[in-house]
This record gives structure tokens, sequence and C-alpha cells, in this order.
């Protein structure tokens, strides 16, 4: 296992809707390997494969305290079904947004379709924090992120931070 550099905004690649995984051969296993290593390592709770660059509809997540780093999740190609009822992330972050957090308006529930790390089909409803950890990195799949979710002017005044930083970089 190694550990991925995770992909920062404004990285054009975030921006790209991930190609399906169409073979779960040893390839794909190591990658899901190292993406949760680099999972904890940053310390996060989900990564998608577009995060570490690599074009792959997959997300790797774990819901367990950042400290305990136990139950890892893999969807292969998943999708949003249906959602429904609000719910509000209060202080979201990314990995792949640094230094930038924000409260969001998600679904309170939502159906998930896809397949696990052994290529059997998974259907499930999520609520609550799981649902909301399945969106934002669902989204990261169709090329969004959680900064789209928020207001324009929030958006624009982390968007200067980061040219400003850049600037000086």
């Amino acid at each position: 296992m190694s550990l991925l550099e995770i992909v920062t905004y404004p990285d054009k690649r975030l921006r790209k809707v991930s190609k399906p995984v169409e073979n779960i051969d040893g390839s794909l296993q190591n990658l899901i390997a190292d993406m949760t290593e680099t999972m904890h390592h940053a310390p996060g709770v989900g990564l998608a494969a577009i995060q570490v660059g690599i074009d792959k509809a997959l997300i790797v997540y774990d819901l367990t305290p950042l400290e305990e780093k136990g139950s890892i999740q893999v969807l292969i190609n998943p999708r949003i079904v249906e959602g429904e009822g609000e719910f509000l992330s209060e202080n979201e972050g990314c990995l792949s947004v640094p230094d930038f957090r924000a409260d969001v308006k998600r679904f309170a529930r939502v159906l998930v379709e896809g397949v696990d790390a052994e290529g059997n089909p998974r259907r499930f409803e999520a609520e609550g924090y799981p649902a909301l950890v399945l969106q934002h990195e669902i989204d990261h799949i169709n090329g969004k992120l959680f900064i789209d979710h928020i207001s324009a002017l929030k958006r624009e005044l982390y968007k200067r931070q980061v040219r400003k930083k850049l600037k000086k970089a």
C-alpha cells in the first residue's frame, strides 16, 4: 500500500465526470487499498478516485470515528437513485478543498446503488450523516464539489482566497 497525492481545487480533474469501472481486478483492489490508506492518513471519512487523479467511478468511506479506522466501505459505480427530505450538513469540508468549511443543504435520506469490492450489486438506504458522506463522494464522481452547493458569494470568496494563495506560491 502507498499514499496517493490528493488533488486539490482548482485542479480541472475534479470537474470531470468519472468513467465507470469496467473490471474488478487486482489493480482495482490495490487502488482501493491505497485510497483507504490515503483517506485515513489525511485524515478523512471518504475519498473518490478522482480526488487522487484516477478517472474511475469509485469511492471508499469509513463512518467510524477517525481514531478507530475500521469499517471501510467501497462502492463502485455508485449513484443516488432518489433522495428526500432536507439535512443541513454543518461545517462540511473536503480533502480536495482545503482550508474551507461551510454549511451545505443535502438530502436527509438517499437510496444508493452500486457494486461492492467483490462485484456484488448493492442497493441500500442511508440517512443523516451516512447519507451526507455518500452524497459528498458521489458528487465527486459527477464532477461536483461541495462548494457548488453554497452561495455564489461564499464560493467566490473561497476562489479569491485560492487565487491569492497560488500567486504567492
